[in-house]
């Protein structure tokens, strides 16, 4: 035990120790933290569907109906008819032939890749994508082949170089909305590189989704190659406000997963509430409502990156909700993020291993239903605190 207090002990010193803070309160634009009320700038809630009224119905209904709970996994009771339902939904949402609901992103990527690659095969993976995915390479045994992000000219050296020594299949897979730079998938590039060298596309858009696209398809949609992409990866957890993850690929795929996925052979399914809940979700960010939502983000969105950009702090290349302020070292960035707690703003410092040594940032996610008068006020807050960091640097 004296080992672990020593690692943690030193975590502290080095500004690297993680610890929880409890929300008293649903996730909304504002929440409370022991008793006091905060601007909530670090929740993935980016449509502010969480607490919803028509998500919130549907799970009552259906817990209701079906229960708390699914009782087992799905190939053994636990494919209940919401399962099925959200998935012919899921589908029907992303035009592909089928869907598989899994009960988190990390175990979808997890699952996905282990399922469908093995030691023959070589998956080519950008260097900035999502932990789950680089776990998920691991899994399947496969050859990793790491490119320089959004690097295409790199990727396509790199699929050449391979050619010589290729067996068995090829996997590109990208995240779609980078979660720490807020920064966009290449997806023409990448669709024209996979095409040419006979590989499978492989997108995470479990920030993308949602958000992007004219109806909230996401990355693939707002570039328009949605029919290009072969296996369409994403959250219920984020822009949907609700839990759980999803792929949406051909029937062929979606059974041999069936068939091979450990973390979908191996848990027990997401209950009836959750899978309910997700039905609403995506019928709302494919409605009137969710066009709304999404043209307010949009405008929060520029108006705080605006604002950052006019008094020079690098975003890191963002384009999306996601809007990153480089500082550099653990230490500033920590205490940057607790003096705007301590003045009201709830946004989360990251640091290594989340991002590289030298690029911490503060990471601030913009929600569809905070006001422009809220936005102006973080942003305002943020370069107060950021330049009194500096200076005492």
């Amino acid at each position: 035990m004296k080992q672990l207090q020593d690692y943690l002990t030193d975590l502290a010193g080095r500004g690297m120790l993680r610890t929880l803070r409890e929300i008293e309160s649903a996730q909304g634009p504002r929440v409370q933290i022991d008793g006091r009320d905060y601007l909530l700038l670090c929740s993935n809630n980016y449509l502010g569907l969480a607490d919803h009224p028509a998500l919130i119905e549907a799970s009552c209904k259906a817990t209701r109906d079906f229960g708390v709970g699914s009782g087992a996994s799905r190939l053994i009771s636990g494919s209940m008819s919401l399962h099925h339902q959200l998935e012919e939904r899921i589908a029907q949402f992303k035009e592909t032939e089928a869907a598989l609901v899994y009960n988190t992103g990390y175990a979808a990527n997890n699952g996905i890749i282990q399922g469908l690659l093995g030691p023959d095969d070589t998956v080519f993976s950008d260097s900035l994508n999502h932990a789950s995915i680089i776990d998920g390479c691991r899994l399947s045994g496969a050859r990793i082949v790491i490119y320089p992000h959004n690097d295409m000219v790199a990727l396509e050296q790199l699929l050449q170089q391979e050619t010589e020594q290729r067996s068995g299949r090829w996997l590109i897979v990208t995240d779609g909305v980078f979660s720490m730079d807020g920064d966009v998938a290449a997806l023409p590039e990448l669709v024209m590189l996979k095409q040419r060298y006979d590989a499978w596309l492989m997108v995470d858009d479990a920030h993308g989704g949602g958000v992007l696209g004219a109806i909230g398809r996401g990355t693939a949609e707002h570039f328009g190659c949605l029919d290009q992409v072969d296996l369409q990866m994403g959250t219920f957890g984020k822009a949907f406000g609700s839990f759980g993850a999803y792929l949406a690929a051909r029937r062929e795929v979606i059974d041999t997963l069936i068939n091979r996925s450990r973390s979908f052979i191996f848990s027990t399914s997401l209950p009836p509430g959750v899978l309910a809940a997700n039905v609403a979700a995506v019928d709302l960010v494919a409605s009137e409502e969710g066009v709304r939502r999404r043209t307010q983000l949009e405008a929060n969105r520029q108006l705080f990156s605006q604002i950052l950009t006019e008094e020079g702090f690098d975003l890191c290349g963002s384009s999306t909700q996601i809007v990153p302020v480089l500082m550099g070292d653990p230490e500033p960035t920590m205490r940057a993020a607790a003096e705007l707690f301590s003045r009201g703003i709830f946004l989360s410092g990251i640091r290594p291993p989340t991002v590289a040594p030298g690029t911490c940032r503060l990471r601030a996610t913009l929600m569809a239903d905070h006001t422009p008068t809220e936005v102006r006020h973080a942003a305002q807050l943020l370069i107060e605190v950021v330049r009194e960091e500096m200076a005492r640097a």
